[in-house]
C-alpha cells in the first residue's frame, strides 16, 4: 500500500499512532499486501501486451502514432506496476527477513541498513503512485483541450515535465522535511510531519476535486459538437457520447475506490495522533475503524493498477502475442482480408460502422467536422469498441482520394 504512515514508521522514535496500526498484525498485513500487489501486477501486464487479435483486427488501414491520451493512459499502467513492484519488494522482505526489519526500531543504531530500506522502499512506492496521480491529472486536462483546441502529441512532452517535476519536487521535499534532522532521530511533532503528509495527499485530492470538473466539460463539449454536426442529436450521438461518459466514469470510480480509504483512515488517525492517550475506552470504535480502513488500504492500493487497465481498455484477454513487430504485421494483414466473412457475427463491427458514419458527416460539414471527428476519436480509445476507431477518421482521410479516383475510373469504363 503507499501510506504517509509507512514512511513515518522508518523513524525509530515514531509517533503513537502510526506505532498502532503497523505493528497490529503485521504478518497478515504484508501476506496481504503481497499477494494484492501481485495479482494487481500480473494482470495488469497481461493488459498491456499486445494480443494476436490486435488493433489492426477489423481495419484495413495502418494505425498511426497514438494520440497524447492513449501514451498517458499507458504511462499511468506503467506507473502503476511499478508501485506495485515497490510494495511487493517491501512486503517479500518485512515478511521473508522479521529481524531485520525489527532493526528499524533500534534508535541511534550504529547499522542503518533496515532504515535505509525502509526510506527507500517507501519512497519508492510514494513516487510513482504520486507520478500516477499526477498524469491521471493531466489525462483529464488533456482530453478536455482535445475537444477544445485539438492539442496535438507536442503537449506529451509538457506532462512529462509537469508530472516527473511535481512527484520527484514533492516527495523529497516532504520526506526531508520528515527525516530531520536525521532518520535515526527524526523530529517528533504534528508540525513537523504535517508537510510530508501534504505533499502526499495533495496530487490524490487534486485528482479527486478537479478531475470530475473537467470529464463533465469534456463531456459537454462532445455533446455539443455531435449536436452541431447536422444540427441534430441522433441515437448515434448519443450512444457515442454516452460511451465517453461511462468511460470517464469507470475512471473516477476507480480512483475513489483505491484511494478514498486512505484519506479515511488518515483522518482517524490525526484524530488519534492529537489525544493524549490513543489506548483509552473511549477511543476503542475509531481504533478499530482505524485498523478496518488500513486493512482495505492493504489490498486496494495496489489493486489499482489492474483495475485501472479494466477502466481504460476493457479485458482485453489472455491470447498475448510475444511474435517480432515484423511478424505481427504480416500476421494483422493476413488478417484484415478475412473481416468481410466474420463481421457477421462480431459485435466490434457495428459499432465501427457507427463511428465511420460520424466520420462520413463530419467529412460533409468540411474541415471543421473533420477536427472535431479526430478529437472524439482521442476521447474513445480504450474502450470495447476503440480498438479499431483510434483516428481511423485521419486514415479514411488518407485513403479518401484513392476511393474516389477508383470509383471515377469505373465509371469512365462503364461509359
Amino acid at each position: 500500500m503507499a501510506s504517509p504512515r509507512l514512511e513515518t514508521f522508518c523513524c525509530p522514535n515514531r509517533d503513537a499512532a502510526t506505532e498502532f496500526v503497523v505493528s497490529f498484525q503485521p504478518v497478515l498485513f504484508g501476506a496481504l499486501g503481497l499477494g494484492s500487489a501481485s495479482l494487481s501486477l500480473v494482470f495488469a501486464v497481461l493488459q498491456i501486451l499486445p494480443k494476436r487479435k490486435g488493433y489492426r483486427r477489423l481495419g484495413q488501414y495502418a494505425l498511426p502514432r497514438p494520440a497524447s491520451s492513449s501514451r498517458i493512459l499507458f504511462i499511468i499502467s506503467i506507473c502503476d506496476i511499478l508501485g506495485c513492484a515497490g510494495i511487493i519488494v517491501r512486503s517479500s522482505v518485512w515478511l521473508g527477513l522479521p529481524n531485520f526489519i525489527d532493526g528499524i526500531s533500534v534508535a541511534n543504531g550504529t547499522y542503518a541498513g533496515p532504515e535505509v530500506f525502509c526510506v527507500g522502499s517507501a519512497m519508492w512506492i510514494q513516487l510513482f503512485f504520486s507520478a500516477s496521480f499526477w498524469w491521471t491529472f493531466c489525462y483529464a486536462v488533456d482530453v478536455f483541450l482535445v475537444v477544445k483546441t485539438s492539442a496535438g502529441i507536442s503537449t506529451i512532452i509538457l506532462y512529462h515535465m509537469i508530472t516527473w517535476g511535481l512527484a520527484v519536487l514533492l516527495c523529497v521535499e516532504g520526506v526531508a522535511m520528515l527525516y530531520y534532522p536525521s532518520i535515526s532521530d527524526c523530529e517528533q511533532g504534528l508540525q513537523h510531519a504535517i508537510p510530508h503528509y501534504v505533499t502526499t495527499y495533495a496530487p490524490m485530492l487534486l485528482v479527486l476535486v478537479a478531475n470530475p470538473v473537467f470529464f463533465n466539460r469534456t463531456v459537454s463539449a462532445v455533446t455539443s459538437l455531435l449536436k452541431g454536426r447536422q444540427g441534430i442529436y441522433t441515437e448515434n450521438e448519443r450512444r457515442l457520447a454516452n460511451e465517453i461518459k461511462i468511460r470517464f466514469f469507470k475512471i473516477m470510480l476507480v480512483f475513489c475506490i483505491c484511494w478514498v480509504p486512505n484519506i479515511i483512515n488518515e483522518s482517524l488517525l490525526f484524530y488519534l495522533e492529537m489525544q493524549t492517550d490513543i489506548g483509552a475506552f473511549g477511543f476503542r470504535n475509531i481504533r478499530n475503524a482505524a485498523l478496518i480502513t488500513w486493512f482495505i488500504m492493504g489490498i486496494l492500493n495496489p489493486m489499482q493498477a489492474f483495475l485501472n487497465t479494466l477502466a481504460f481498455h476493457g479485458w482485453t484477454g489472455l491470447d498475448v502475442d510475444l511474435q517480432p513487430r515484423g511478424r505481427r504485421e504480416l500476421a494483422w494483414d493476413s488478417a484484415s482480408t478475412s473481416v468481410p466473412h466474420v463481421a457477421g457475427n462480431n459485435p466490434l463491427v457495428g459499432t465501427t460502422l457507427l463511428y465511420q458514419s460520424h466520420v462520413q458527416e463530419a467529412k460533409k460539414n468540411g474541415s471543421n467536422g473533420q477536427q472535431h471527428s479526430d478529437a472524439i476519436s482521442v476521447l474513445s480509445e480504450g474502450s470495447e469498441s476503440s480498438t479499431v476507431e483510434i483516428h481511423i477518421s485521419s486514415d479514411l482521410r488518407d485513403y479518401e482520394d484513392v476511393d474516389a479516383d477508383g470509383e471515377s475510373m469505373e465509371s469512365s469504363v462503364r461509359h
